[in-house]
C-alpha cells in the first residue's frame, strides 16, 4: 500500500483528526482580500482547492493584526467582520467539495509587511501609498535601501501575543480543524528566532535562550487557549553562516513537542537577502529529516516536491510524515488525483467530477468511477 495514500492521525486536546492521505496544499498567499475580508476569489480558490485530492486544505498567511499584513491586499482574522468573511466563503467552499481538513496559518509580518503585491514590485510601501509602519524585533530593515522597522515595545510584545490567541479563538469557533503558527520565511516569529533580524539587548533578544522567548510564549498561550491541532511552520535554516540553523531549529522543536506541539512543517529561508540556497528536488527533504528525527513529532516537508513517487520515496524513506505542495497544485489543481492513479492510491472528490477520468485512470483505480469513497 501507498504510504502516500494511508492514513495518518494528527493529535490534539481535543482529539485529533485522521487524515485519509498524507497529501497537504501548503498556504499560499492570495494578496486578494479585501480590508483583512475573504473575497470571490478566496470562494473560488478554495473550493477549486478542496477538489485536488488531498487530505489538508491550508489557507494561506492570515494576519493577527491589520499591522501584520504582508501587503494591503492580505487576508487577516482580528475582529468580527474579518471573522465573519472568512467563516461565510470557507462554509460555502466546503459544502461544495468533499470532506477535506481545513488548516489556516496565523500569521504576522514583522518587519516586512505594510509591502506592496508581487506583481507590483513588492517593495515596501509609504503610508502615503497605502501602507504602514512595520514593527520587527529590531529596528533592522529587510533591504538595506528600507527604512527600518519600529522595535516592538515590552507592551506590544503582549497585544501580538494576545492577537494570535484571539485570532486561534476565532478560526475554532467557524470550524477550520487545524491552525499553523507562521515561524518561518522571515516573518515576526522567524525574526525573533533569527540573529539576522533580533538583536535586541533585553529578555528576546541575545542568547538563543531569549530569542526563542516570544515564539514560544505566542506558541503557549495558544496552546493554552486552543485545543485542536496545532502546529507550527519553521524555517530550519536561514542559508546564512551565523543565522539561525539547523541544530537550533531541532532543540526549538523539541521545545515545541514539549509545550504541547502536534505538528511541525518544515521549510527554510526568508529573512535575509543574503541567503545562499542550492535549489533542487527535494532540497529542504534534509532538513524534515532531522528535525523529525531528533523531535518525534508528526512533520511535513515541503519544497520542489513535484512528483508522486518522488512524494512516496520521501516517506518511505521515513523523512518525514506529510507532503506538503503549494505552487503544483496551483498548476494542477488535481494533483492528488494523478498521484493517486500513479500510486494505486483512493481520493475523495465531488461526484460531478467522476466521469471526467480517462481509460488508463480508470483502470489503475479500479472498477469504481475513480476509486472516490
Amino acid at each position: 500500500m501507498s504510504l502516500l495514500f494511508s492514513p495518518l492521525h494528527l493529535p490534539s486536546p481535543r482529539g485529533g483528526i485522521t487524515l485519509p492521505n498524507r497529501v497537504v496544499v501548503a498556504p499560499m498567499c492570495q494578496y486578494s482580500a479585501s480590508n483583512g475580508c475573504a473575497t470571490d476569489w478566496h470562494l473560488m480558490h478554495w473550493g477549486n482547492l478542496l477538489n485536488s485530492g488531498a487530505a489538508m486544505f491550508t489557507i494561506e498567511a492570515t494576519a493577527v493584526l491589520p499591522e501584520g499584513r504582508i501587503t494591503p491586499n492580505c487576508l487577516g482574522m482580528w475582529d468580527d467582520v474579518t471573522e465573519a468573511a472568512l467563516a461565510d466563503h470557507l462554509h460555502r467552499a466546503r459544502a461544495l467539495a468533499p470532506p477535506t481538513a481545513v488548516c489556516i496559518q496565523l500569521a504576522h509580518a514583522g518587519r516586512k509587511a505594510s509591502s506592496a503585491v508581487p506583481w507590483e514590485g513588492g517593495q515596501l510601501l509609504a503610508p502615503g501609498q497605502g501602507g504602514w509602519q512595520p514593527v520587527g524585533p529590531s529596528a533592522l530593515p529587510q533591504l538595506p535601501s528600507e527604512a527600518p522597522p519600529t522595535e516592538i515595545s515590552a507592551f506590544e510584545l503582549v497585544r501580538i501575543r494576545d492577537a494570535f490567541v484571539s485570532a486561534a479563538q476565532r478560526v475554532q469557533r467557524i470550524g477550520v480543524d487545524a491552525v499553523e503558527l507562521h515561524g518561518a520565511h522571515g516573518y515576526l516569529l522567524h525574526q525573533f528566532l533569527s540573529p539576522l533580524a533580533n538583536q535586541r539587548a533585553d529578555a528576546y533578544g541575545g542568547s538563543f535562550e531569549n530569542r526563542i522567548r516570544f515564539p514560544l510564549e505566542v506558541f503557549k498561550a495558544v496552546r493554552t487557549a486552543y485545543d485542536g491541532v496545532l502546529g507550527m511552520r519553521l524555517s530550519a535554516s536561514d542559508w546564512v553562516e551565523g543565522g539561525w540553523d539547523l541544530p537550533q531549529s531541532e532543540v526549538f522543536c523539541q521545545l515545541l513537542k514539549a509545550a504541547g506541539c502536534d505538528f511541525i512543517h518544515v521549510s527554510s529561508g526568508g529573512v535575509s537577502p543574503q541567503q545562499k540556497i542550492t535549489l533542487g528536488a527535494g532540497y529542504q527533504v534534509p532538513f524534515a529529516r532531522a528535525i523529525r528525527a531528533t523531535s518525534g513529532m508528526p512533520t511535513t516537508a515541503v519544497g520542489l516536491i513535484t512528483d508522486a513517487h518522488q512524494a512516496e520515496a520521501i516517506l518511505q524513506a521515513g523523512d518525514a510524515d506529510l507532503i506538503a505542495l503549494a505552487r503544483a497544485f496551483l498548476y494542477e489543481p488535481r494533483w492528488g488525483w494523478h498521484a493517486a492513479a500513479a500510486l494505486g492510491g483512493t481520493v475523495q472528490a465531488n461526484p460531478a467530477y467522476w466521469r471526467c477520468l480517462p481509460r488508463e485512470a480508470q483502470a489503475a483505480f479500479g472498477k469504481v468511477s475513480i476509486g472516490m469513497r
